[in-house]
């Protein structure tokens, strides 16, 4: 541990670190602290059936609230946006970041009723930000979003360099490269800590330029015979501008489809990050009008969303758009985990309304925006740090990333491997794991947050997986039966169709509350207990199957 007169200095992530998504790192010095991003996290559908979004604990940062100095945002996806209006419900802290990622933070505040309140300050490549005891610079890094940007963090202690999510594209689209010299600098003068995205660290080589799937879609594009639609995400702003670019080329028009969709076009042309050719632009009932051949539609639902636009085509339930013979579908995202069968499902729907299909797996429609193996080692290289914590990833991740650092040079007790929760105090001198802080995830459903937990969570399982048994009784005083029992089932098994099994049910509920003594016959919350193992030790011998059972006791 460093001697106490030594100035030190916390690094905390609160999400990030040990899954993808919910990004927020907290650097404190003192009783002054920053935040680096505020993303949410998309649920496992399977394993947080209902919830919309998960989002990071704020405890500690909110118990600091006195020195809660600002959040730095590196880009505009929701994985690293997303929890701010959560964040600024609780209070007020000045958000900086780069123009684009404003406008965006800036539409989700409207949605929350907060844009108002807010302190946005935008902020630039080269900037020089001072606030408390930090200095903090914006660097201009590449990524699948226009408008990205690393940090050097000044401190008392040294400079702490987190890159955000990036990747090294030395041709993109919008001419701007990635700040190699800046980084190179940085290394020269000295990085006490690199903190670096790990999330393609399994991926060998350098990540391919966003210029290359320009020159893929050309090819398509040229031999498409009929309409063409194309599903990306809405914030791939470089993406989008491809396919207008490509549209306009080929004499096309297009239709936007999808709330999220148009209205990034509308800001990122606003801002002047999107070229959009005059009458490029026109409403899908126009576009109906014209030659299949003269039609793009642009669409969100690269993941397979169920309600999103391409899912609502490939079901062939679109008010607007019939998939038919002819037409090509490009799906040009990267598939997020755990939404390969999903997307699986859209695929199979339109090859089967006549559709050629390209994605991933077939044809190369698409680059990521994360660094490659190369691309990481570069990053390491450039900037030299004396320590090294791996962000932004799943463990495997992370650990891969660790032994990466290992491979070029840096000695593995200057690697400090760490999840959520965990921080670490760095001096001018030495690292080390400085314990556990609050962290943890926060689920939100509908205007709900928080108030969702494990055992709400287990019982939407249990109804998903085994259904629910409704058993309605009536008693009078005494705690005798004067009413039923009825019996309603949702899930177990079709009432209609099993009379004979529900009265064998009845008969059991009669029978256990036959056995029940006076006195606790006449308590409520005994006679539904008493119900309840009943039906339960019916059905688990039975079935062997555990429905949720929900004993309806009512008194006359």
């Amino acid at each position: 541990m460093a001697p106490l007169s030594e100035p030190a200095v916390r690094l905390i992530p609160l999400g990030g670190l040990g899954e993808i998504g919910l990004n927020m790192m907290l650097v404190e010095s003192g009783d002054d602290l920053i935040a680096v991003d505020c993303g949410l996290m998309f649920p496992d559908a399977d394993e947080m059936p209902g919830i919309d979004y998960v989002i990071p604990d704020f405890t500690y940062a909110l118990a600091k609230r006195d020195g809660f100095r600002a959040v730095f945002l590196t880009h505009g996806h929701e994985d690293h946006i997303g929890a701010l209006p959560y964040l600024l419900r609780e209070t007020s802290v000045p958000v900086f970041g780069t123009p684009l990622t404003l406008a965006l933070v800036a539409e989700r505040l409207r949605e929350h009723g907060l844009y108002e309140g807010a302190d946005l300050r935008t902020i630039r490549p080269r900037d020089r930000i001072e606030i408390g005891p930090f200095t903090v610079e914006p660097i201009r890094v590449t990524h699948s979003i226009v408008d990205g940007i690393g940090l050097a963090v000044g401190t008392p202690v040294g400079t702490i360099v987190h890159t955000g999510d990036f990747k090294l594209d030395p041709s993109p689209l919008d001419g701007e490269p990635p700040d190699y010299r800046r980084f190179a600098e940085l290394g020269g003068e000295g990085v006490l800590v690199l903190c670096s995205d790990s999330t393609n660290v399994d991926r060998p080589g350098h990540t391919r330029s966003e210029v290359e799937v320009g020159r893929a879609l050309a090819e398509r594009f040229a031999r498409a015979p009929g309409r063409i639609i194309v599903a990306t995400f809405a914030s791939h702003i470089h993406r989008i501008q491809q396919v207008l670019t490509l549209a306009a080329q080929g004499a096309r028009r297009v239709a936007l489809l999808g709330m999220s969709m148009q209205k990034n076009v509308a800001i990122a042309a606003e801002l002047g990050y999107l070229r959009v050719p005059d009458e490029l632009l026109v409403p899908l009932e126009a576009l109906a009008s014209l030659d299949p051949v003269r039609q793009v539609i642009l669409s969100t639902g690269s993941q397979g969303e169920p309600n999103s636009a391409l899912a609502l085509m490939a079901a062939g339930e679109h008010k607007y758009v019939q998939v038919q013979p002819g037409d090509l579908v490009i799906i040009s995202a990267r598939v997020i985990p755990g939404n390969e069968r999903t997307i699986g499902r859209v695929v199979n729907a339109l090859y089967r309304l006549g559709a050629e299909v390209l994605y991933e797996d077939n044809a190369f429609v698409h680059v990521s925006g994360h660094a490659a193996q190369d691309d990481l080692k570069l990053m390491l290289n450039l900037t030299r740090p004396r320590y090294f914590i791996p962000v932004h990833g799943e463990y495997r991740h992370l650990l891969g990333h660790a032994r990466l650092a290992e491979s070029v040079g840096l000695e593995p007790d200057r690697i400090l491997l760490i999840e959520d929760g965990t921080g670490v105090e760095v001096t001018k001198t030495s690292a080390c794991i400085a314990g556990r802080f609050p962290a943890g995830r926060i689920l939100v459903d509908g205007k709900s947050v928080g108030e969702t937990g494990a055992v709400v969570l287990r019982d939407r399982q249990l109804l998903a997986e085994d259904g629910v048994i409704a058993v309605a009784i009536t008693v009078d005083r005494s705690g005798a039966v004067v009413a039923g029992p009825e019996i309603a089932s949702r899930g177990f098994v079709y009432v209609k169709e099993n009379a004979p099994l529900l009265e064998e049910l009845k008969a059991v509920v009669l029978a256990a509350l036959a056995e029940e003594d006076t006195e606790a016959a006449s308590d409520r919350e005994v006679v539904a207990a008493r119900v309840r193992t009943a039906v339960r030790h019916f059905v688990s011998a039975r079935f062997r199957r555990k429905p949720v059972v929900l004993p309806l006791i009512l008194e006359v």
